[in-house]
C-alpha cells in the first residue's frame, strides 16, 4: 500500500499512458496518496508513439488524467513539460490545458533558493553516441523484453516473490548501456551548468537517480513502466527519490538516496 506523501513539490515522468506496460495501478495509488504544492509532469506522460501503432486507451489510463486534473483543481499547481513521446503537446507551450500549465522547460526555485532546470532530456540524445535502447537491444527487442518481464513478474507474484526488472538489470550490467546512461547524465549536467543552473531534473532514460556533487544536483525521475519512481522535495529542502514497488536492486542503489541542497 502506498504511504501518504506530503511534499512541497513532486516530479514524475515517463508514465507512457496508452502503452500496455504502463503501471497505472501503482501510479493511481501514488496520486491518490500524494499532497503537494506543485506537481511536475516531466515528459512522456502520454505515449503518442505507441498509440500511432496501436490504439490502447483503457479506462484506467483515462482515470490517471482525471486524477491529475483533480489535483490541479484542488489547488496543486500542475506543470507539464512534454517529452519526445508526447512531442505534439510542445506546440502548446505557454498555454494551459484546463488547469494544467504546459511549458517547454521550467525554472524551479528550491527551498534554499537554488535554481533547477526542469526538462525531459531527449534533447541530449544528440550527444549520446551509444544509446542503449537503439544500439544495444533496439526498440523491438526492448518491447519483447518488457513482455517477458510482464509474464515473469506475474509468475513471481503468484509465487510470493518481489518484483524484478530484467531491463534494469541490463542497464546495470551491460557495459554499453551503462556508458550511455553515464554520457546522458554528463551531458545533462554540462548543459545545465553552461546555462547557469544549480541543478537539473529530467527523465527520458527510465533510470532513476539522485546525485549531488560539487554543489550541483542531478536527478532523474525514472519512469512508471519499470521502476515506478517519483522525486520529491520536502518543506525543509531535502530531496527524496521514492519507489512504489519492491525492487531490491533499485532500492539498494538509488531509492535510499536523499540530498539536502544547501
Amino acid at each position: 500500500m502506498t504511504q501518504h506523501i506530503h511534499a512541497r513539490t513532486v516530479w514524475i515522468s515517463d508514465v507512457h499512458l496508452g502503452f500496455k506496460d504502463c503501471r497505472v495501478d501503482y501510479l493511481a495509488s501514488f496520486l491518490k496518496n500524494v499532497k503537494c504544492d506543485t506537481l511536475y509532469l516531466v515528459g512522456d506522460i502520454i505515449d503518442l508513439w505507441a498509440m500511432k501503432k496501436r490504439l490502447f486507451w483503457p479506462k484506467e489510463h483515462y482515470e490517471i488524467l482525471m486524477l491529475l486534473y483533480q489535483l490541479a483543481e484542488q489547488g496543486t499547481q500542475v506543470i507539464y513539460v512534454p517529452g519526445n513521446h508526447d512531442d505534439p503537446v510542445r506546440k502548446f507551450a505557454g498555454q494551459n490545458m484546463g488547469p494544467i500549465k504546459i511549458m517547454h522547460e521550467h525554472d524551479y526555485q528550491t527551498v534554499k533558493g537554488k535554481t533547477i532546470l526542469i526538462m525531459h532530456g531527449d534533447a541530449m540524445d544528440a550527444y549520446v553516441q551509444h544509446s542503449w535502447l537503439t544500439k544495444i537491444i533496439g526498440e523491438v527487442a526492448y518491447r519483447t523484453l518488457l513482455l517477458v518481464n510482464r509474464w515473469t513478474n506475474r509468475i513471481r507474484k503468484w509465487m510470493g516473490k518481489p518484483y524484478f526488472s530484467l531491463s534494469y538489470q541490463i542497464k546495470e550490467n551491460v557495459s554499453g548501456a551503462k556508458k550511455a546512461i553515464e554520457e546522458y547524465k554528463s551531458q545533462c549536467i554540462k548543459n545545465a551548468k553552461h546555462r547557469g543552473y544549480d541543478g537539473v531534473i529530467c527523465g527520458h532514460i527510465h533510470y532513476p537517480d539522485l546525485d549531488i556533487s560539487d554543489d550541483f544536483m542531478y536527478a532523474n525521475t525514472g519512469d512508471w513502466i519499470e521502476n515506478c519512481t517519483a522525486l520529491t522535495e520536502d518543506f525543509s529542502g531535502k530531496f527524496h527519490l521514492l519507489s512504489c514497488i519492491e525492487q531490491t536492486q533499485l532500492h539498494d542503489n538509488h531509492i535510499k538516496n536523499e540530498v539536502h541542497v544547501a
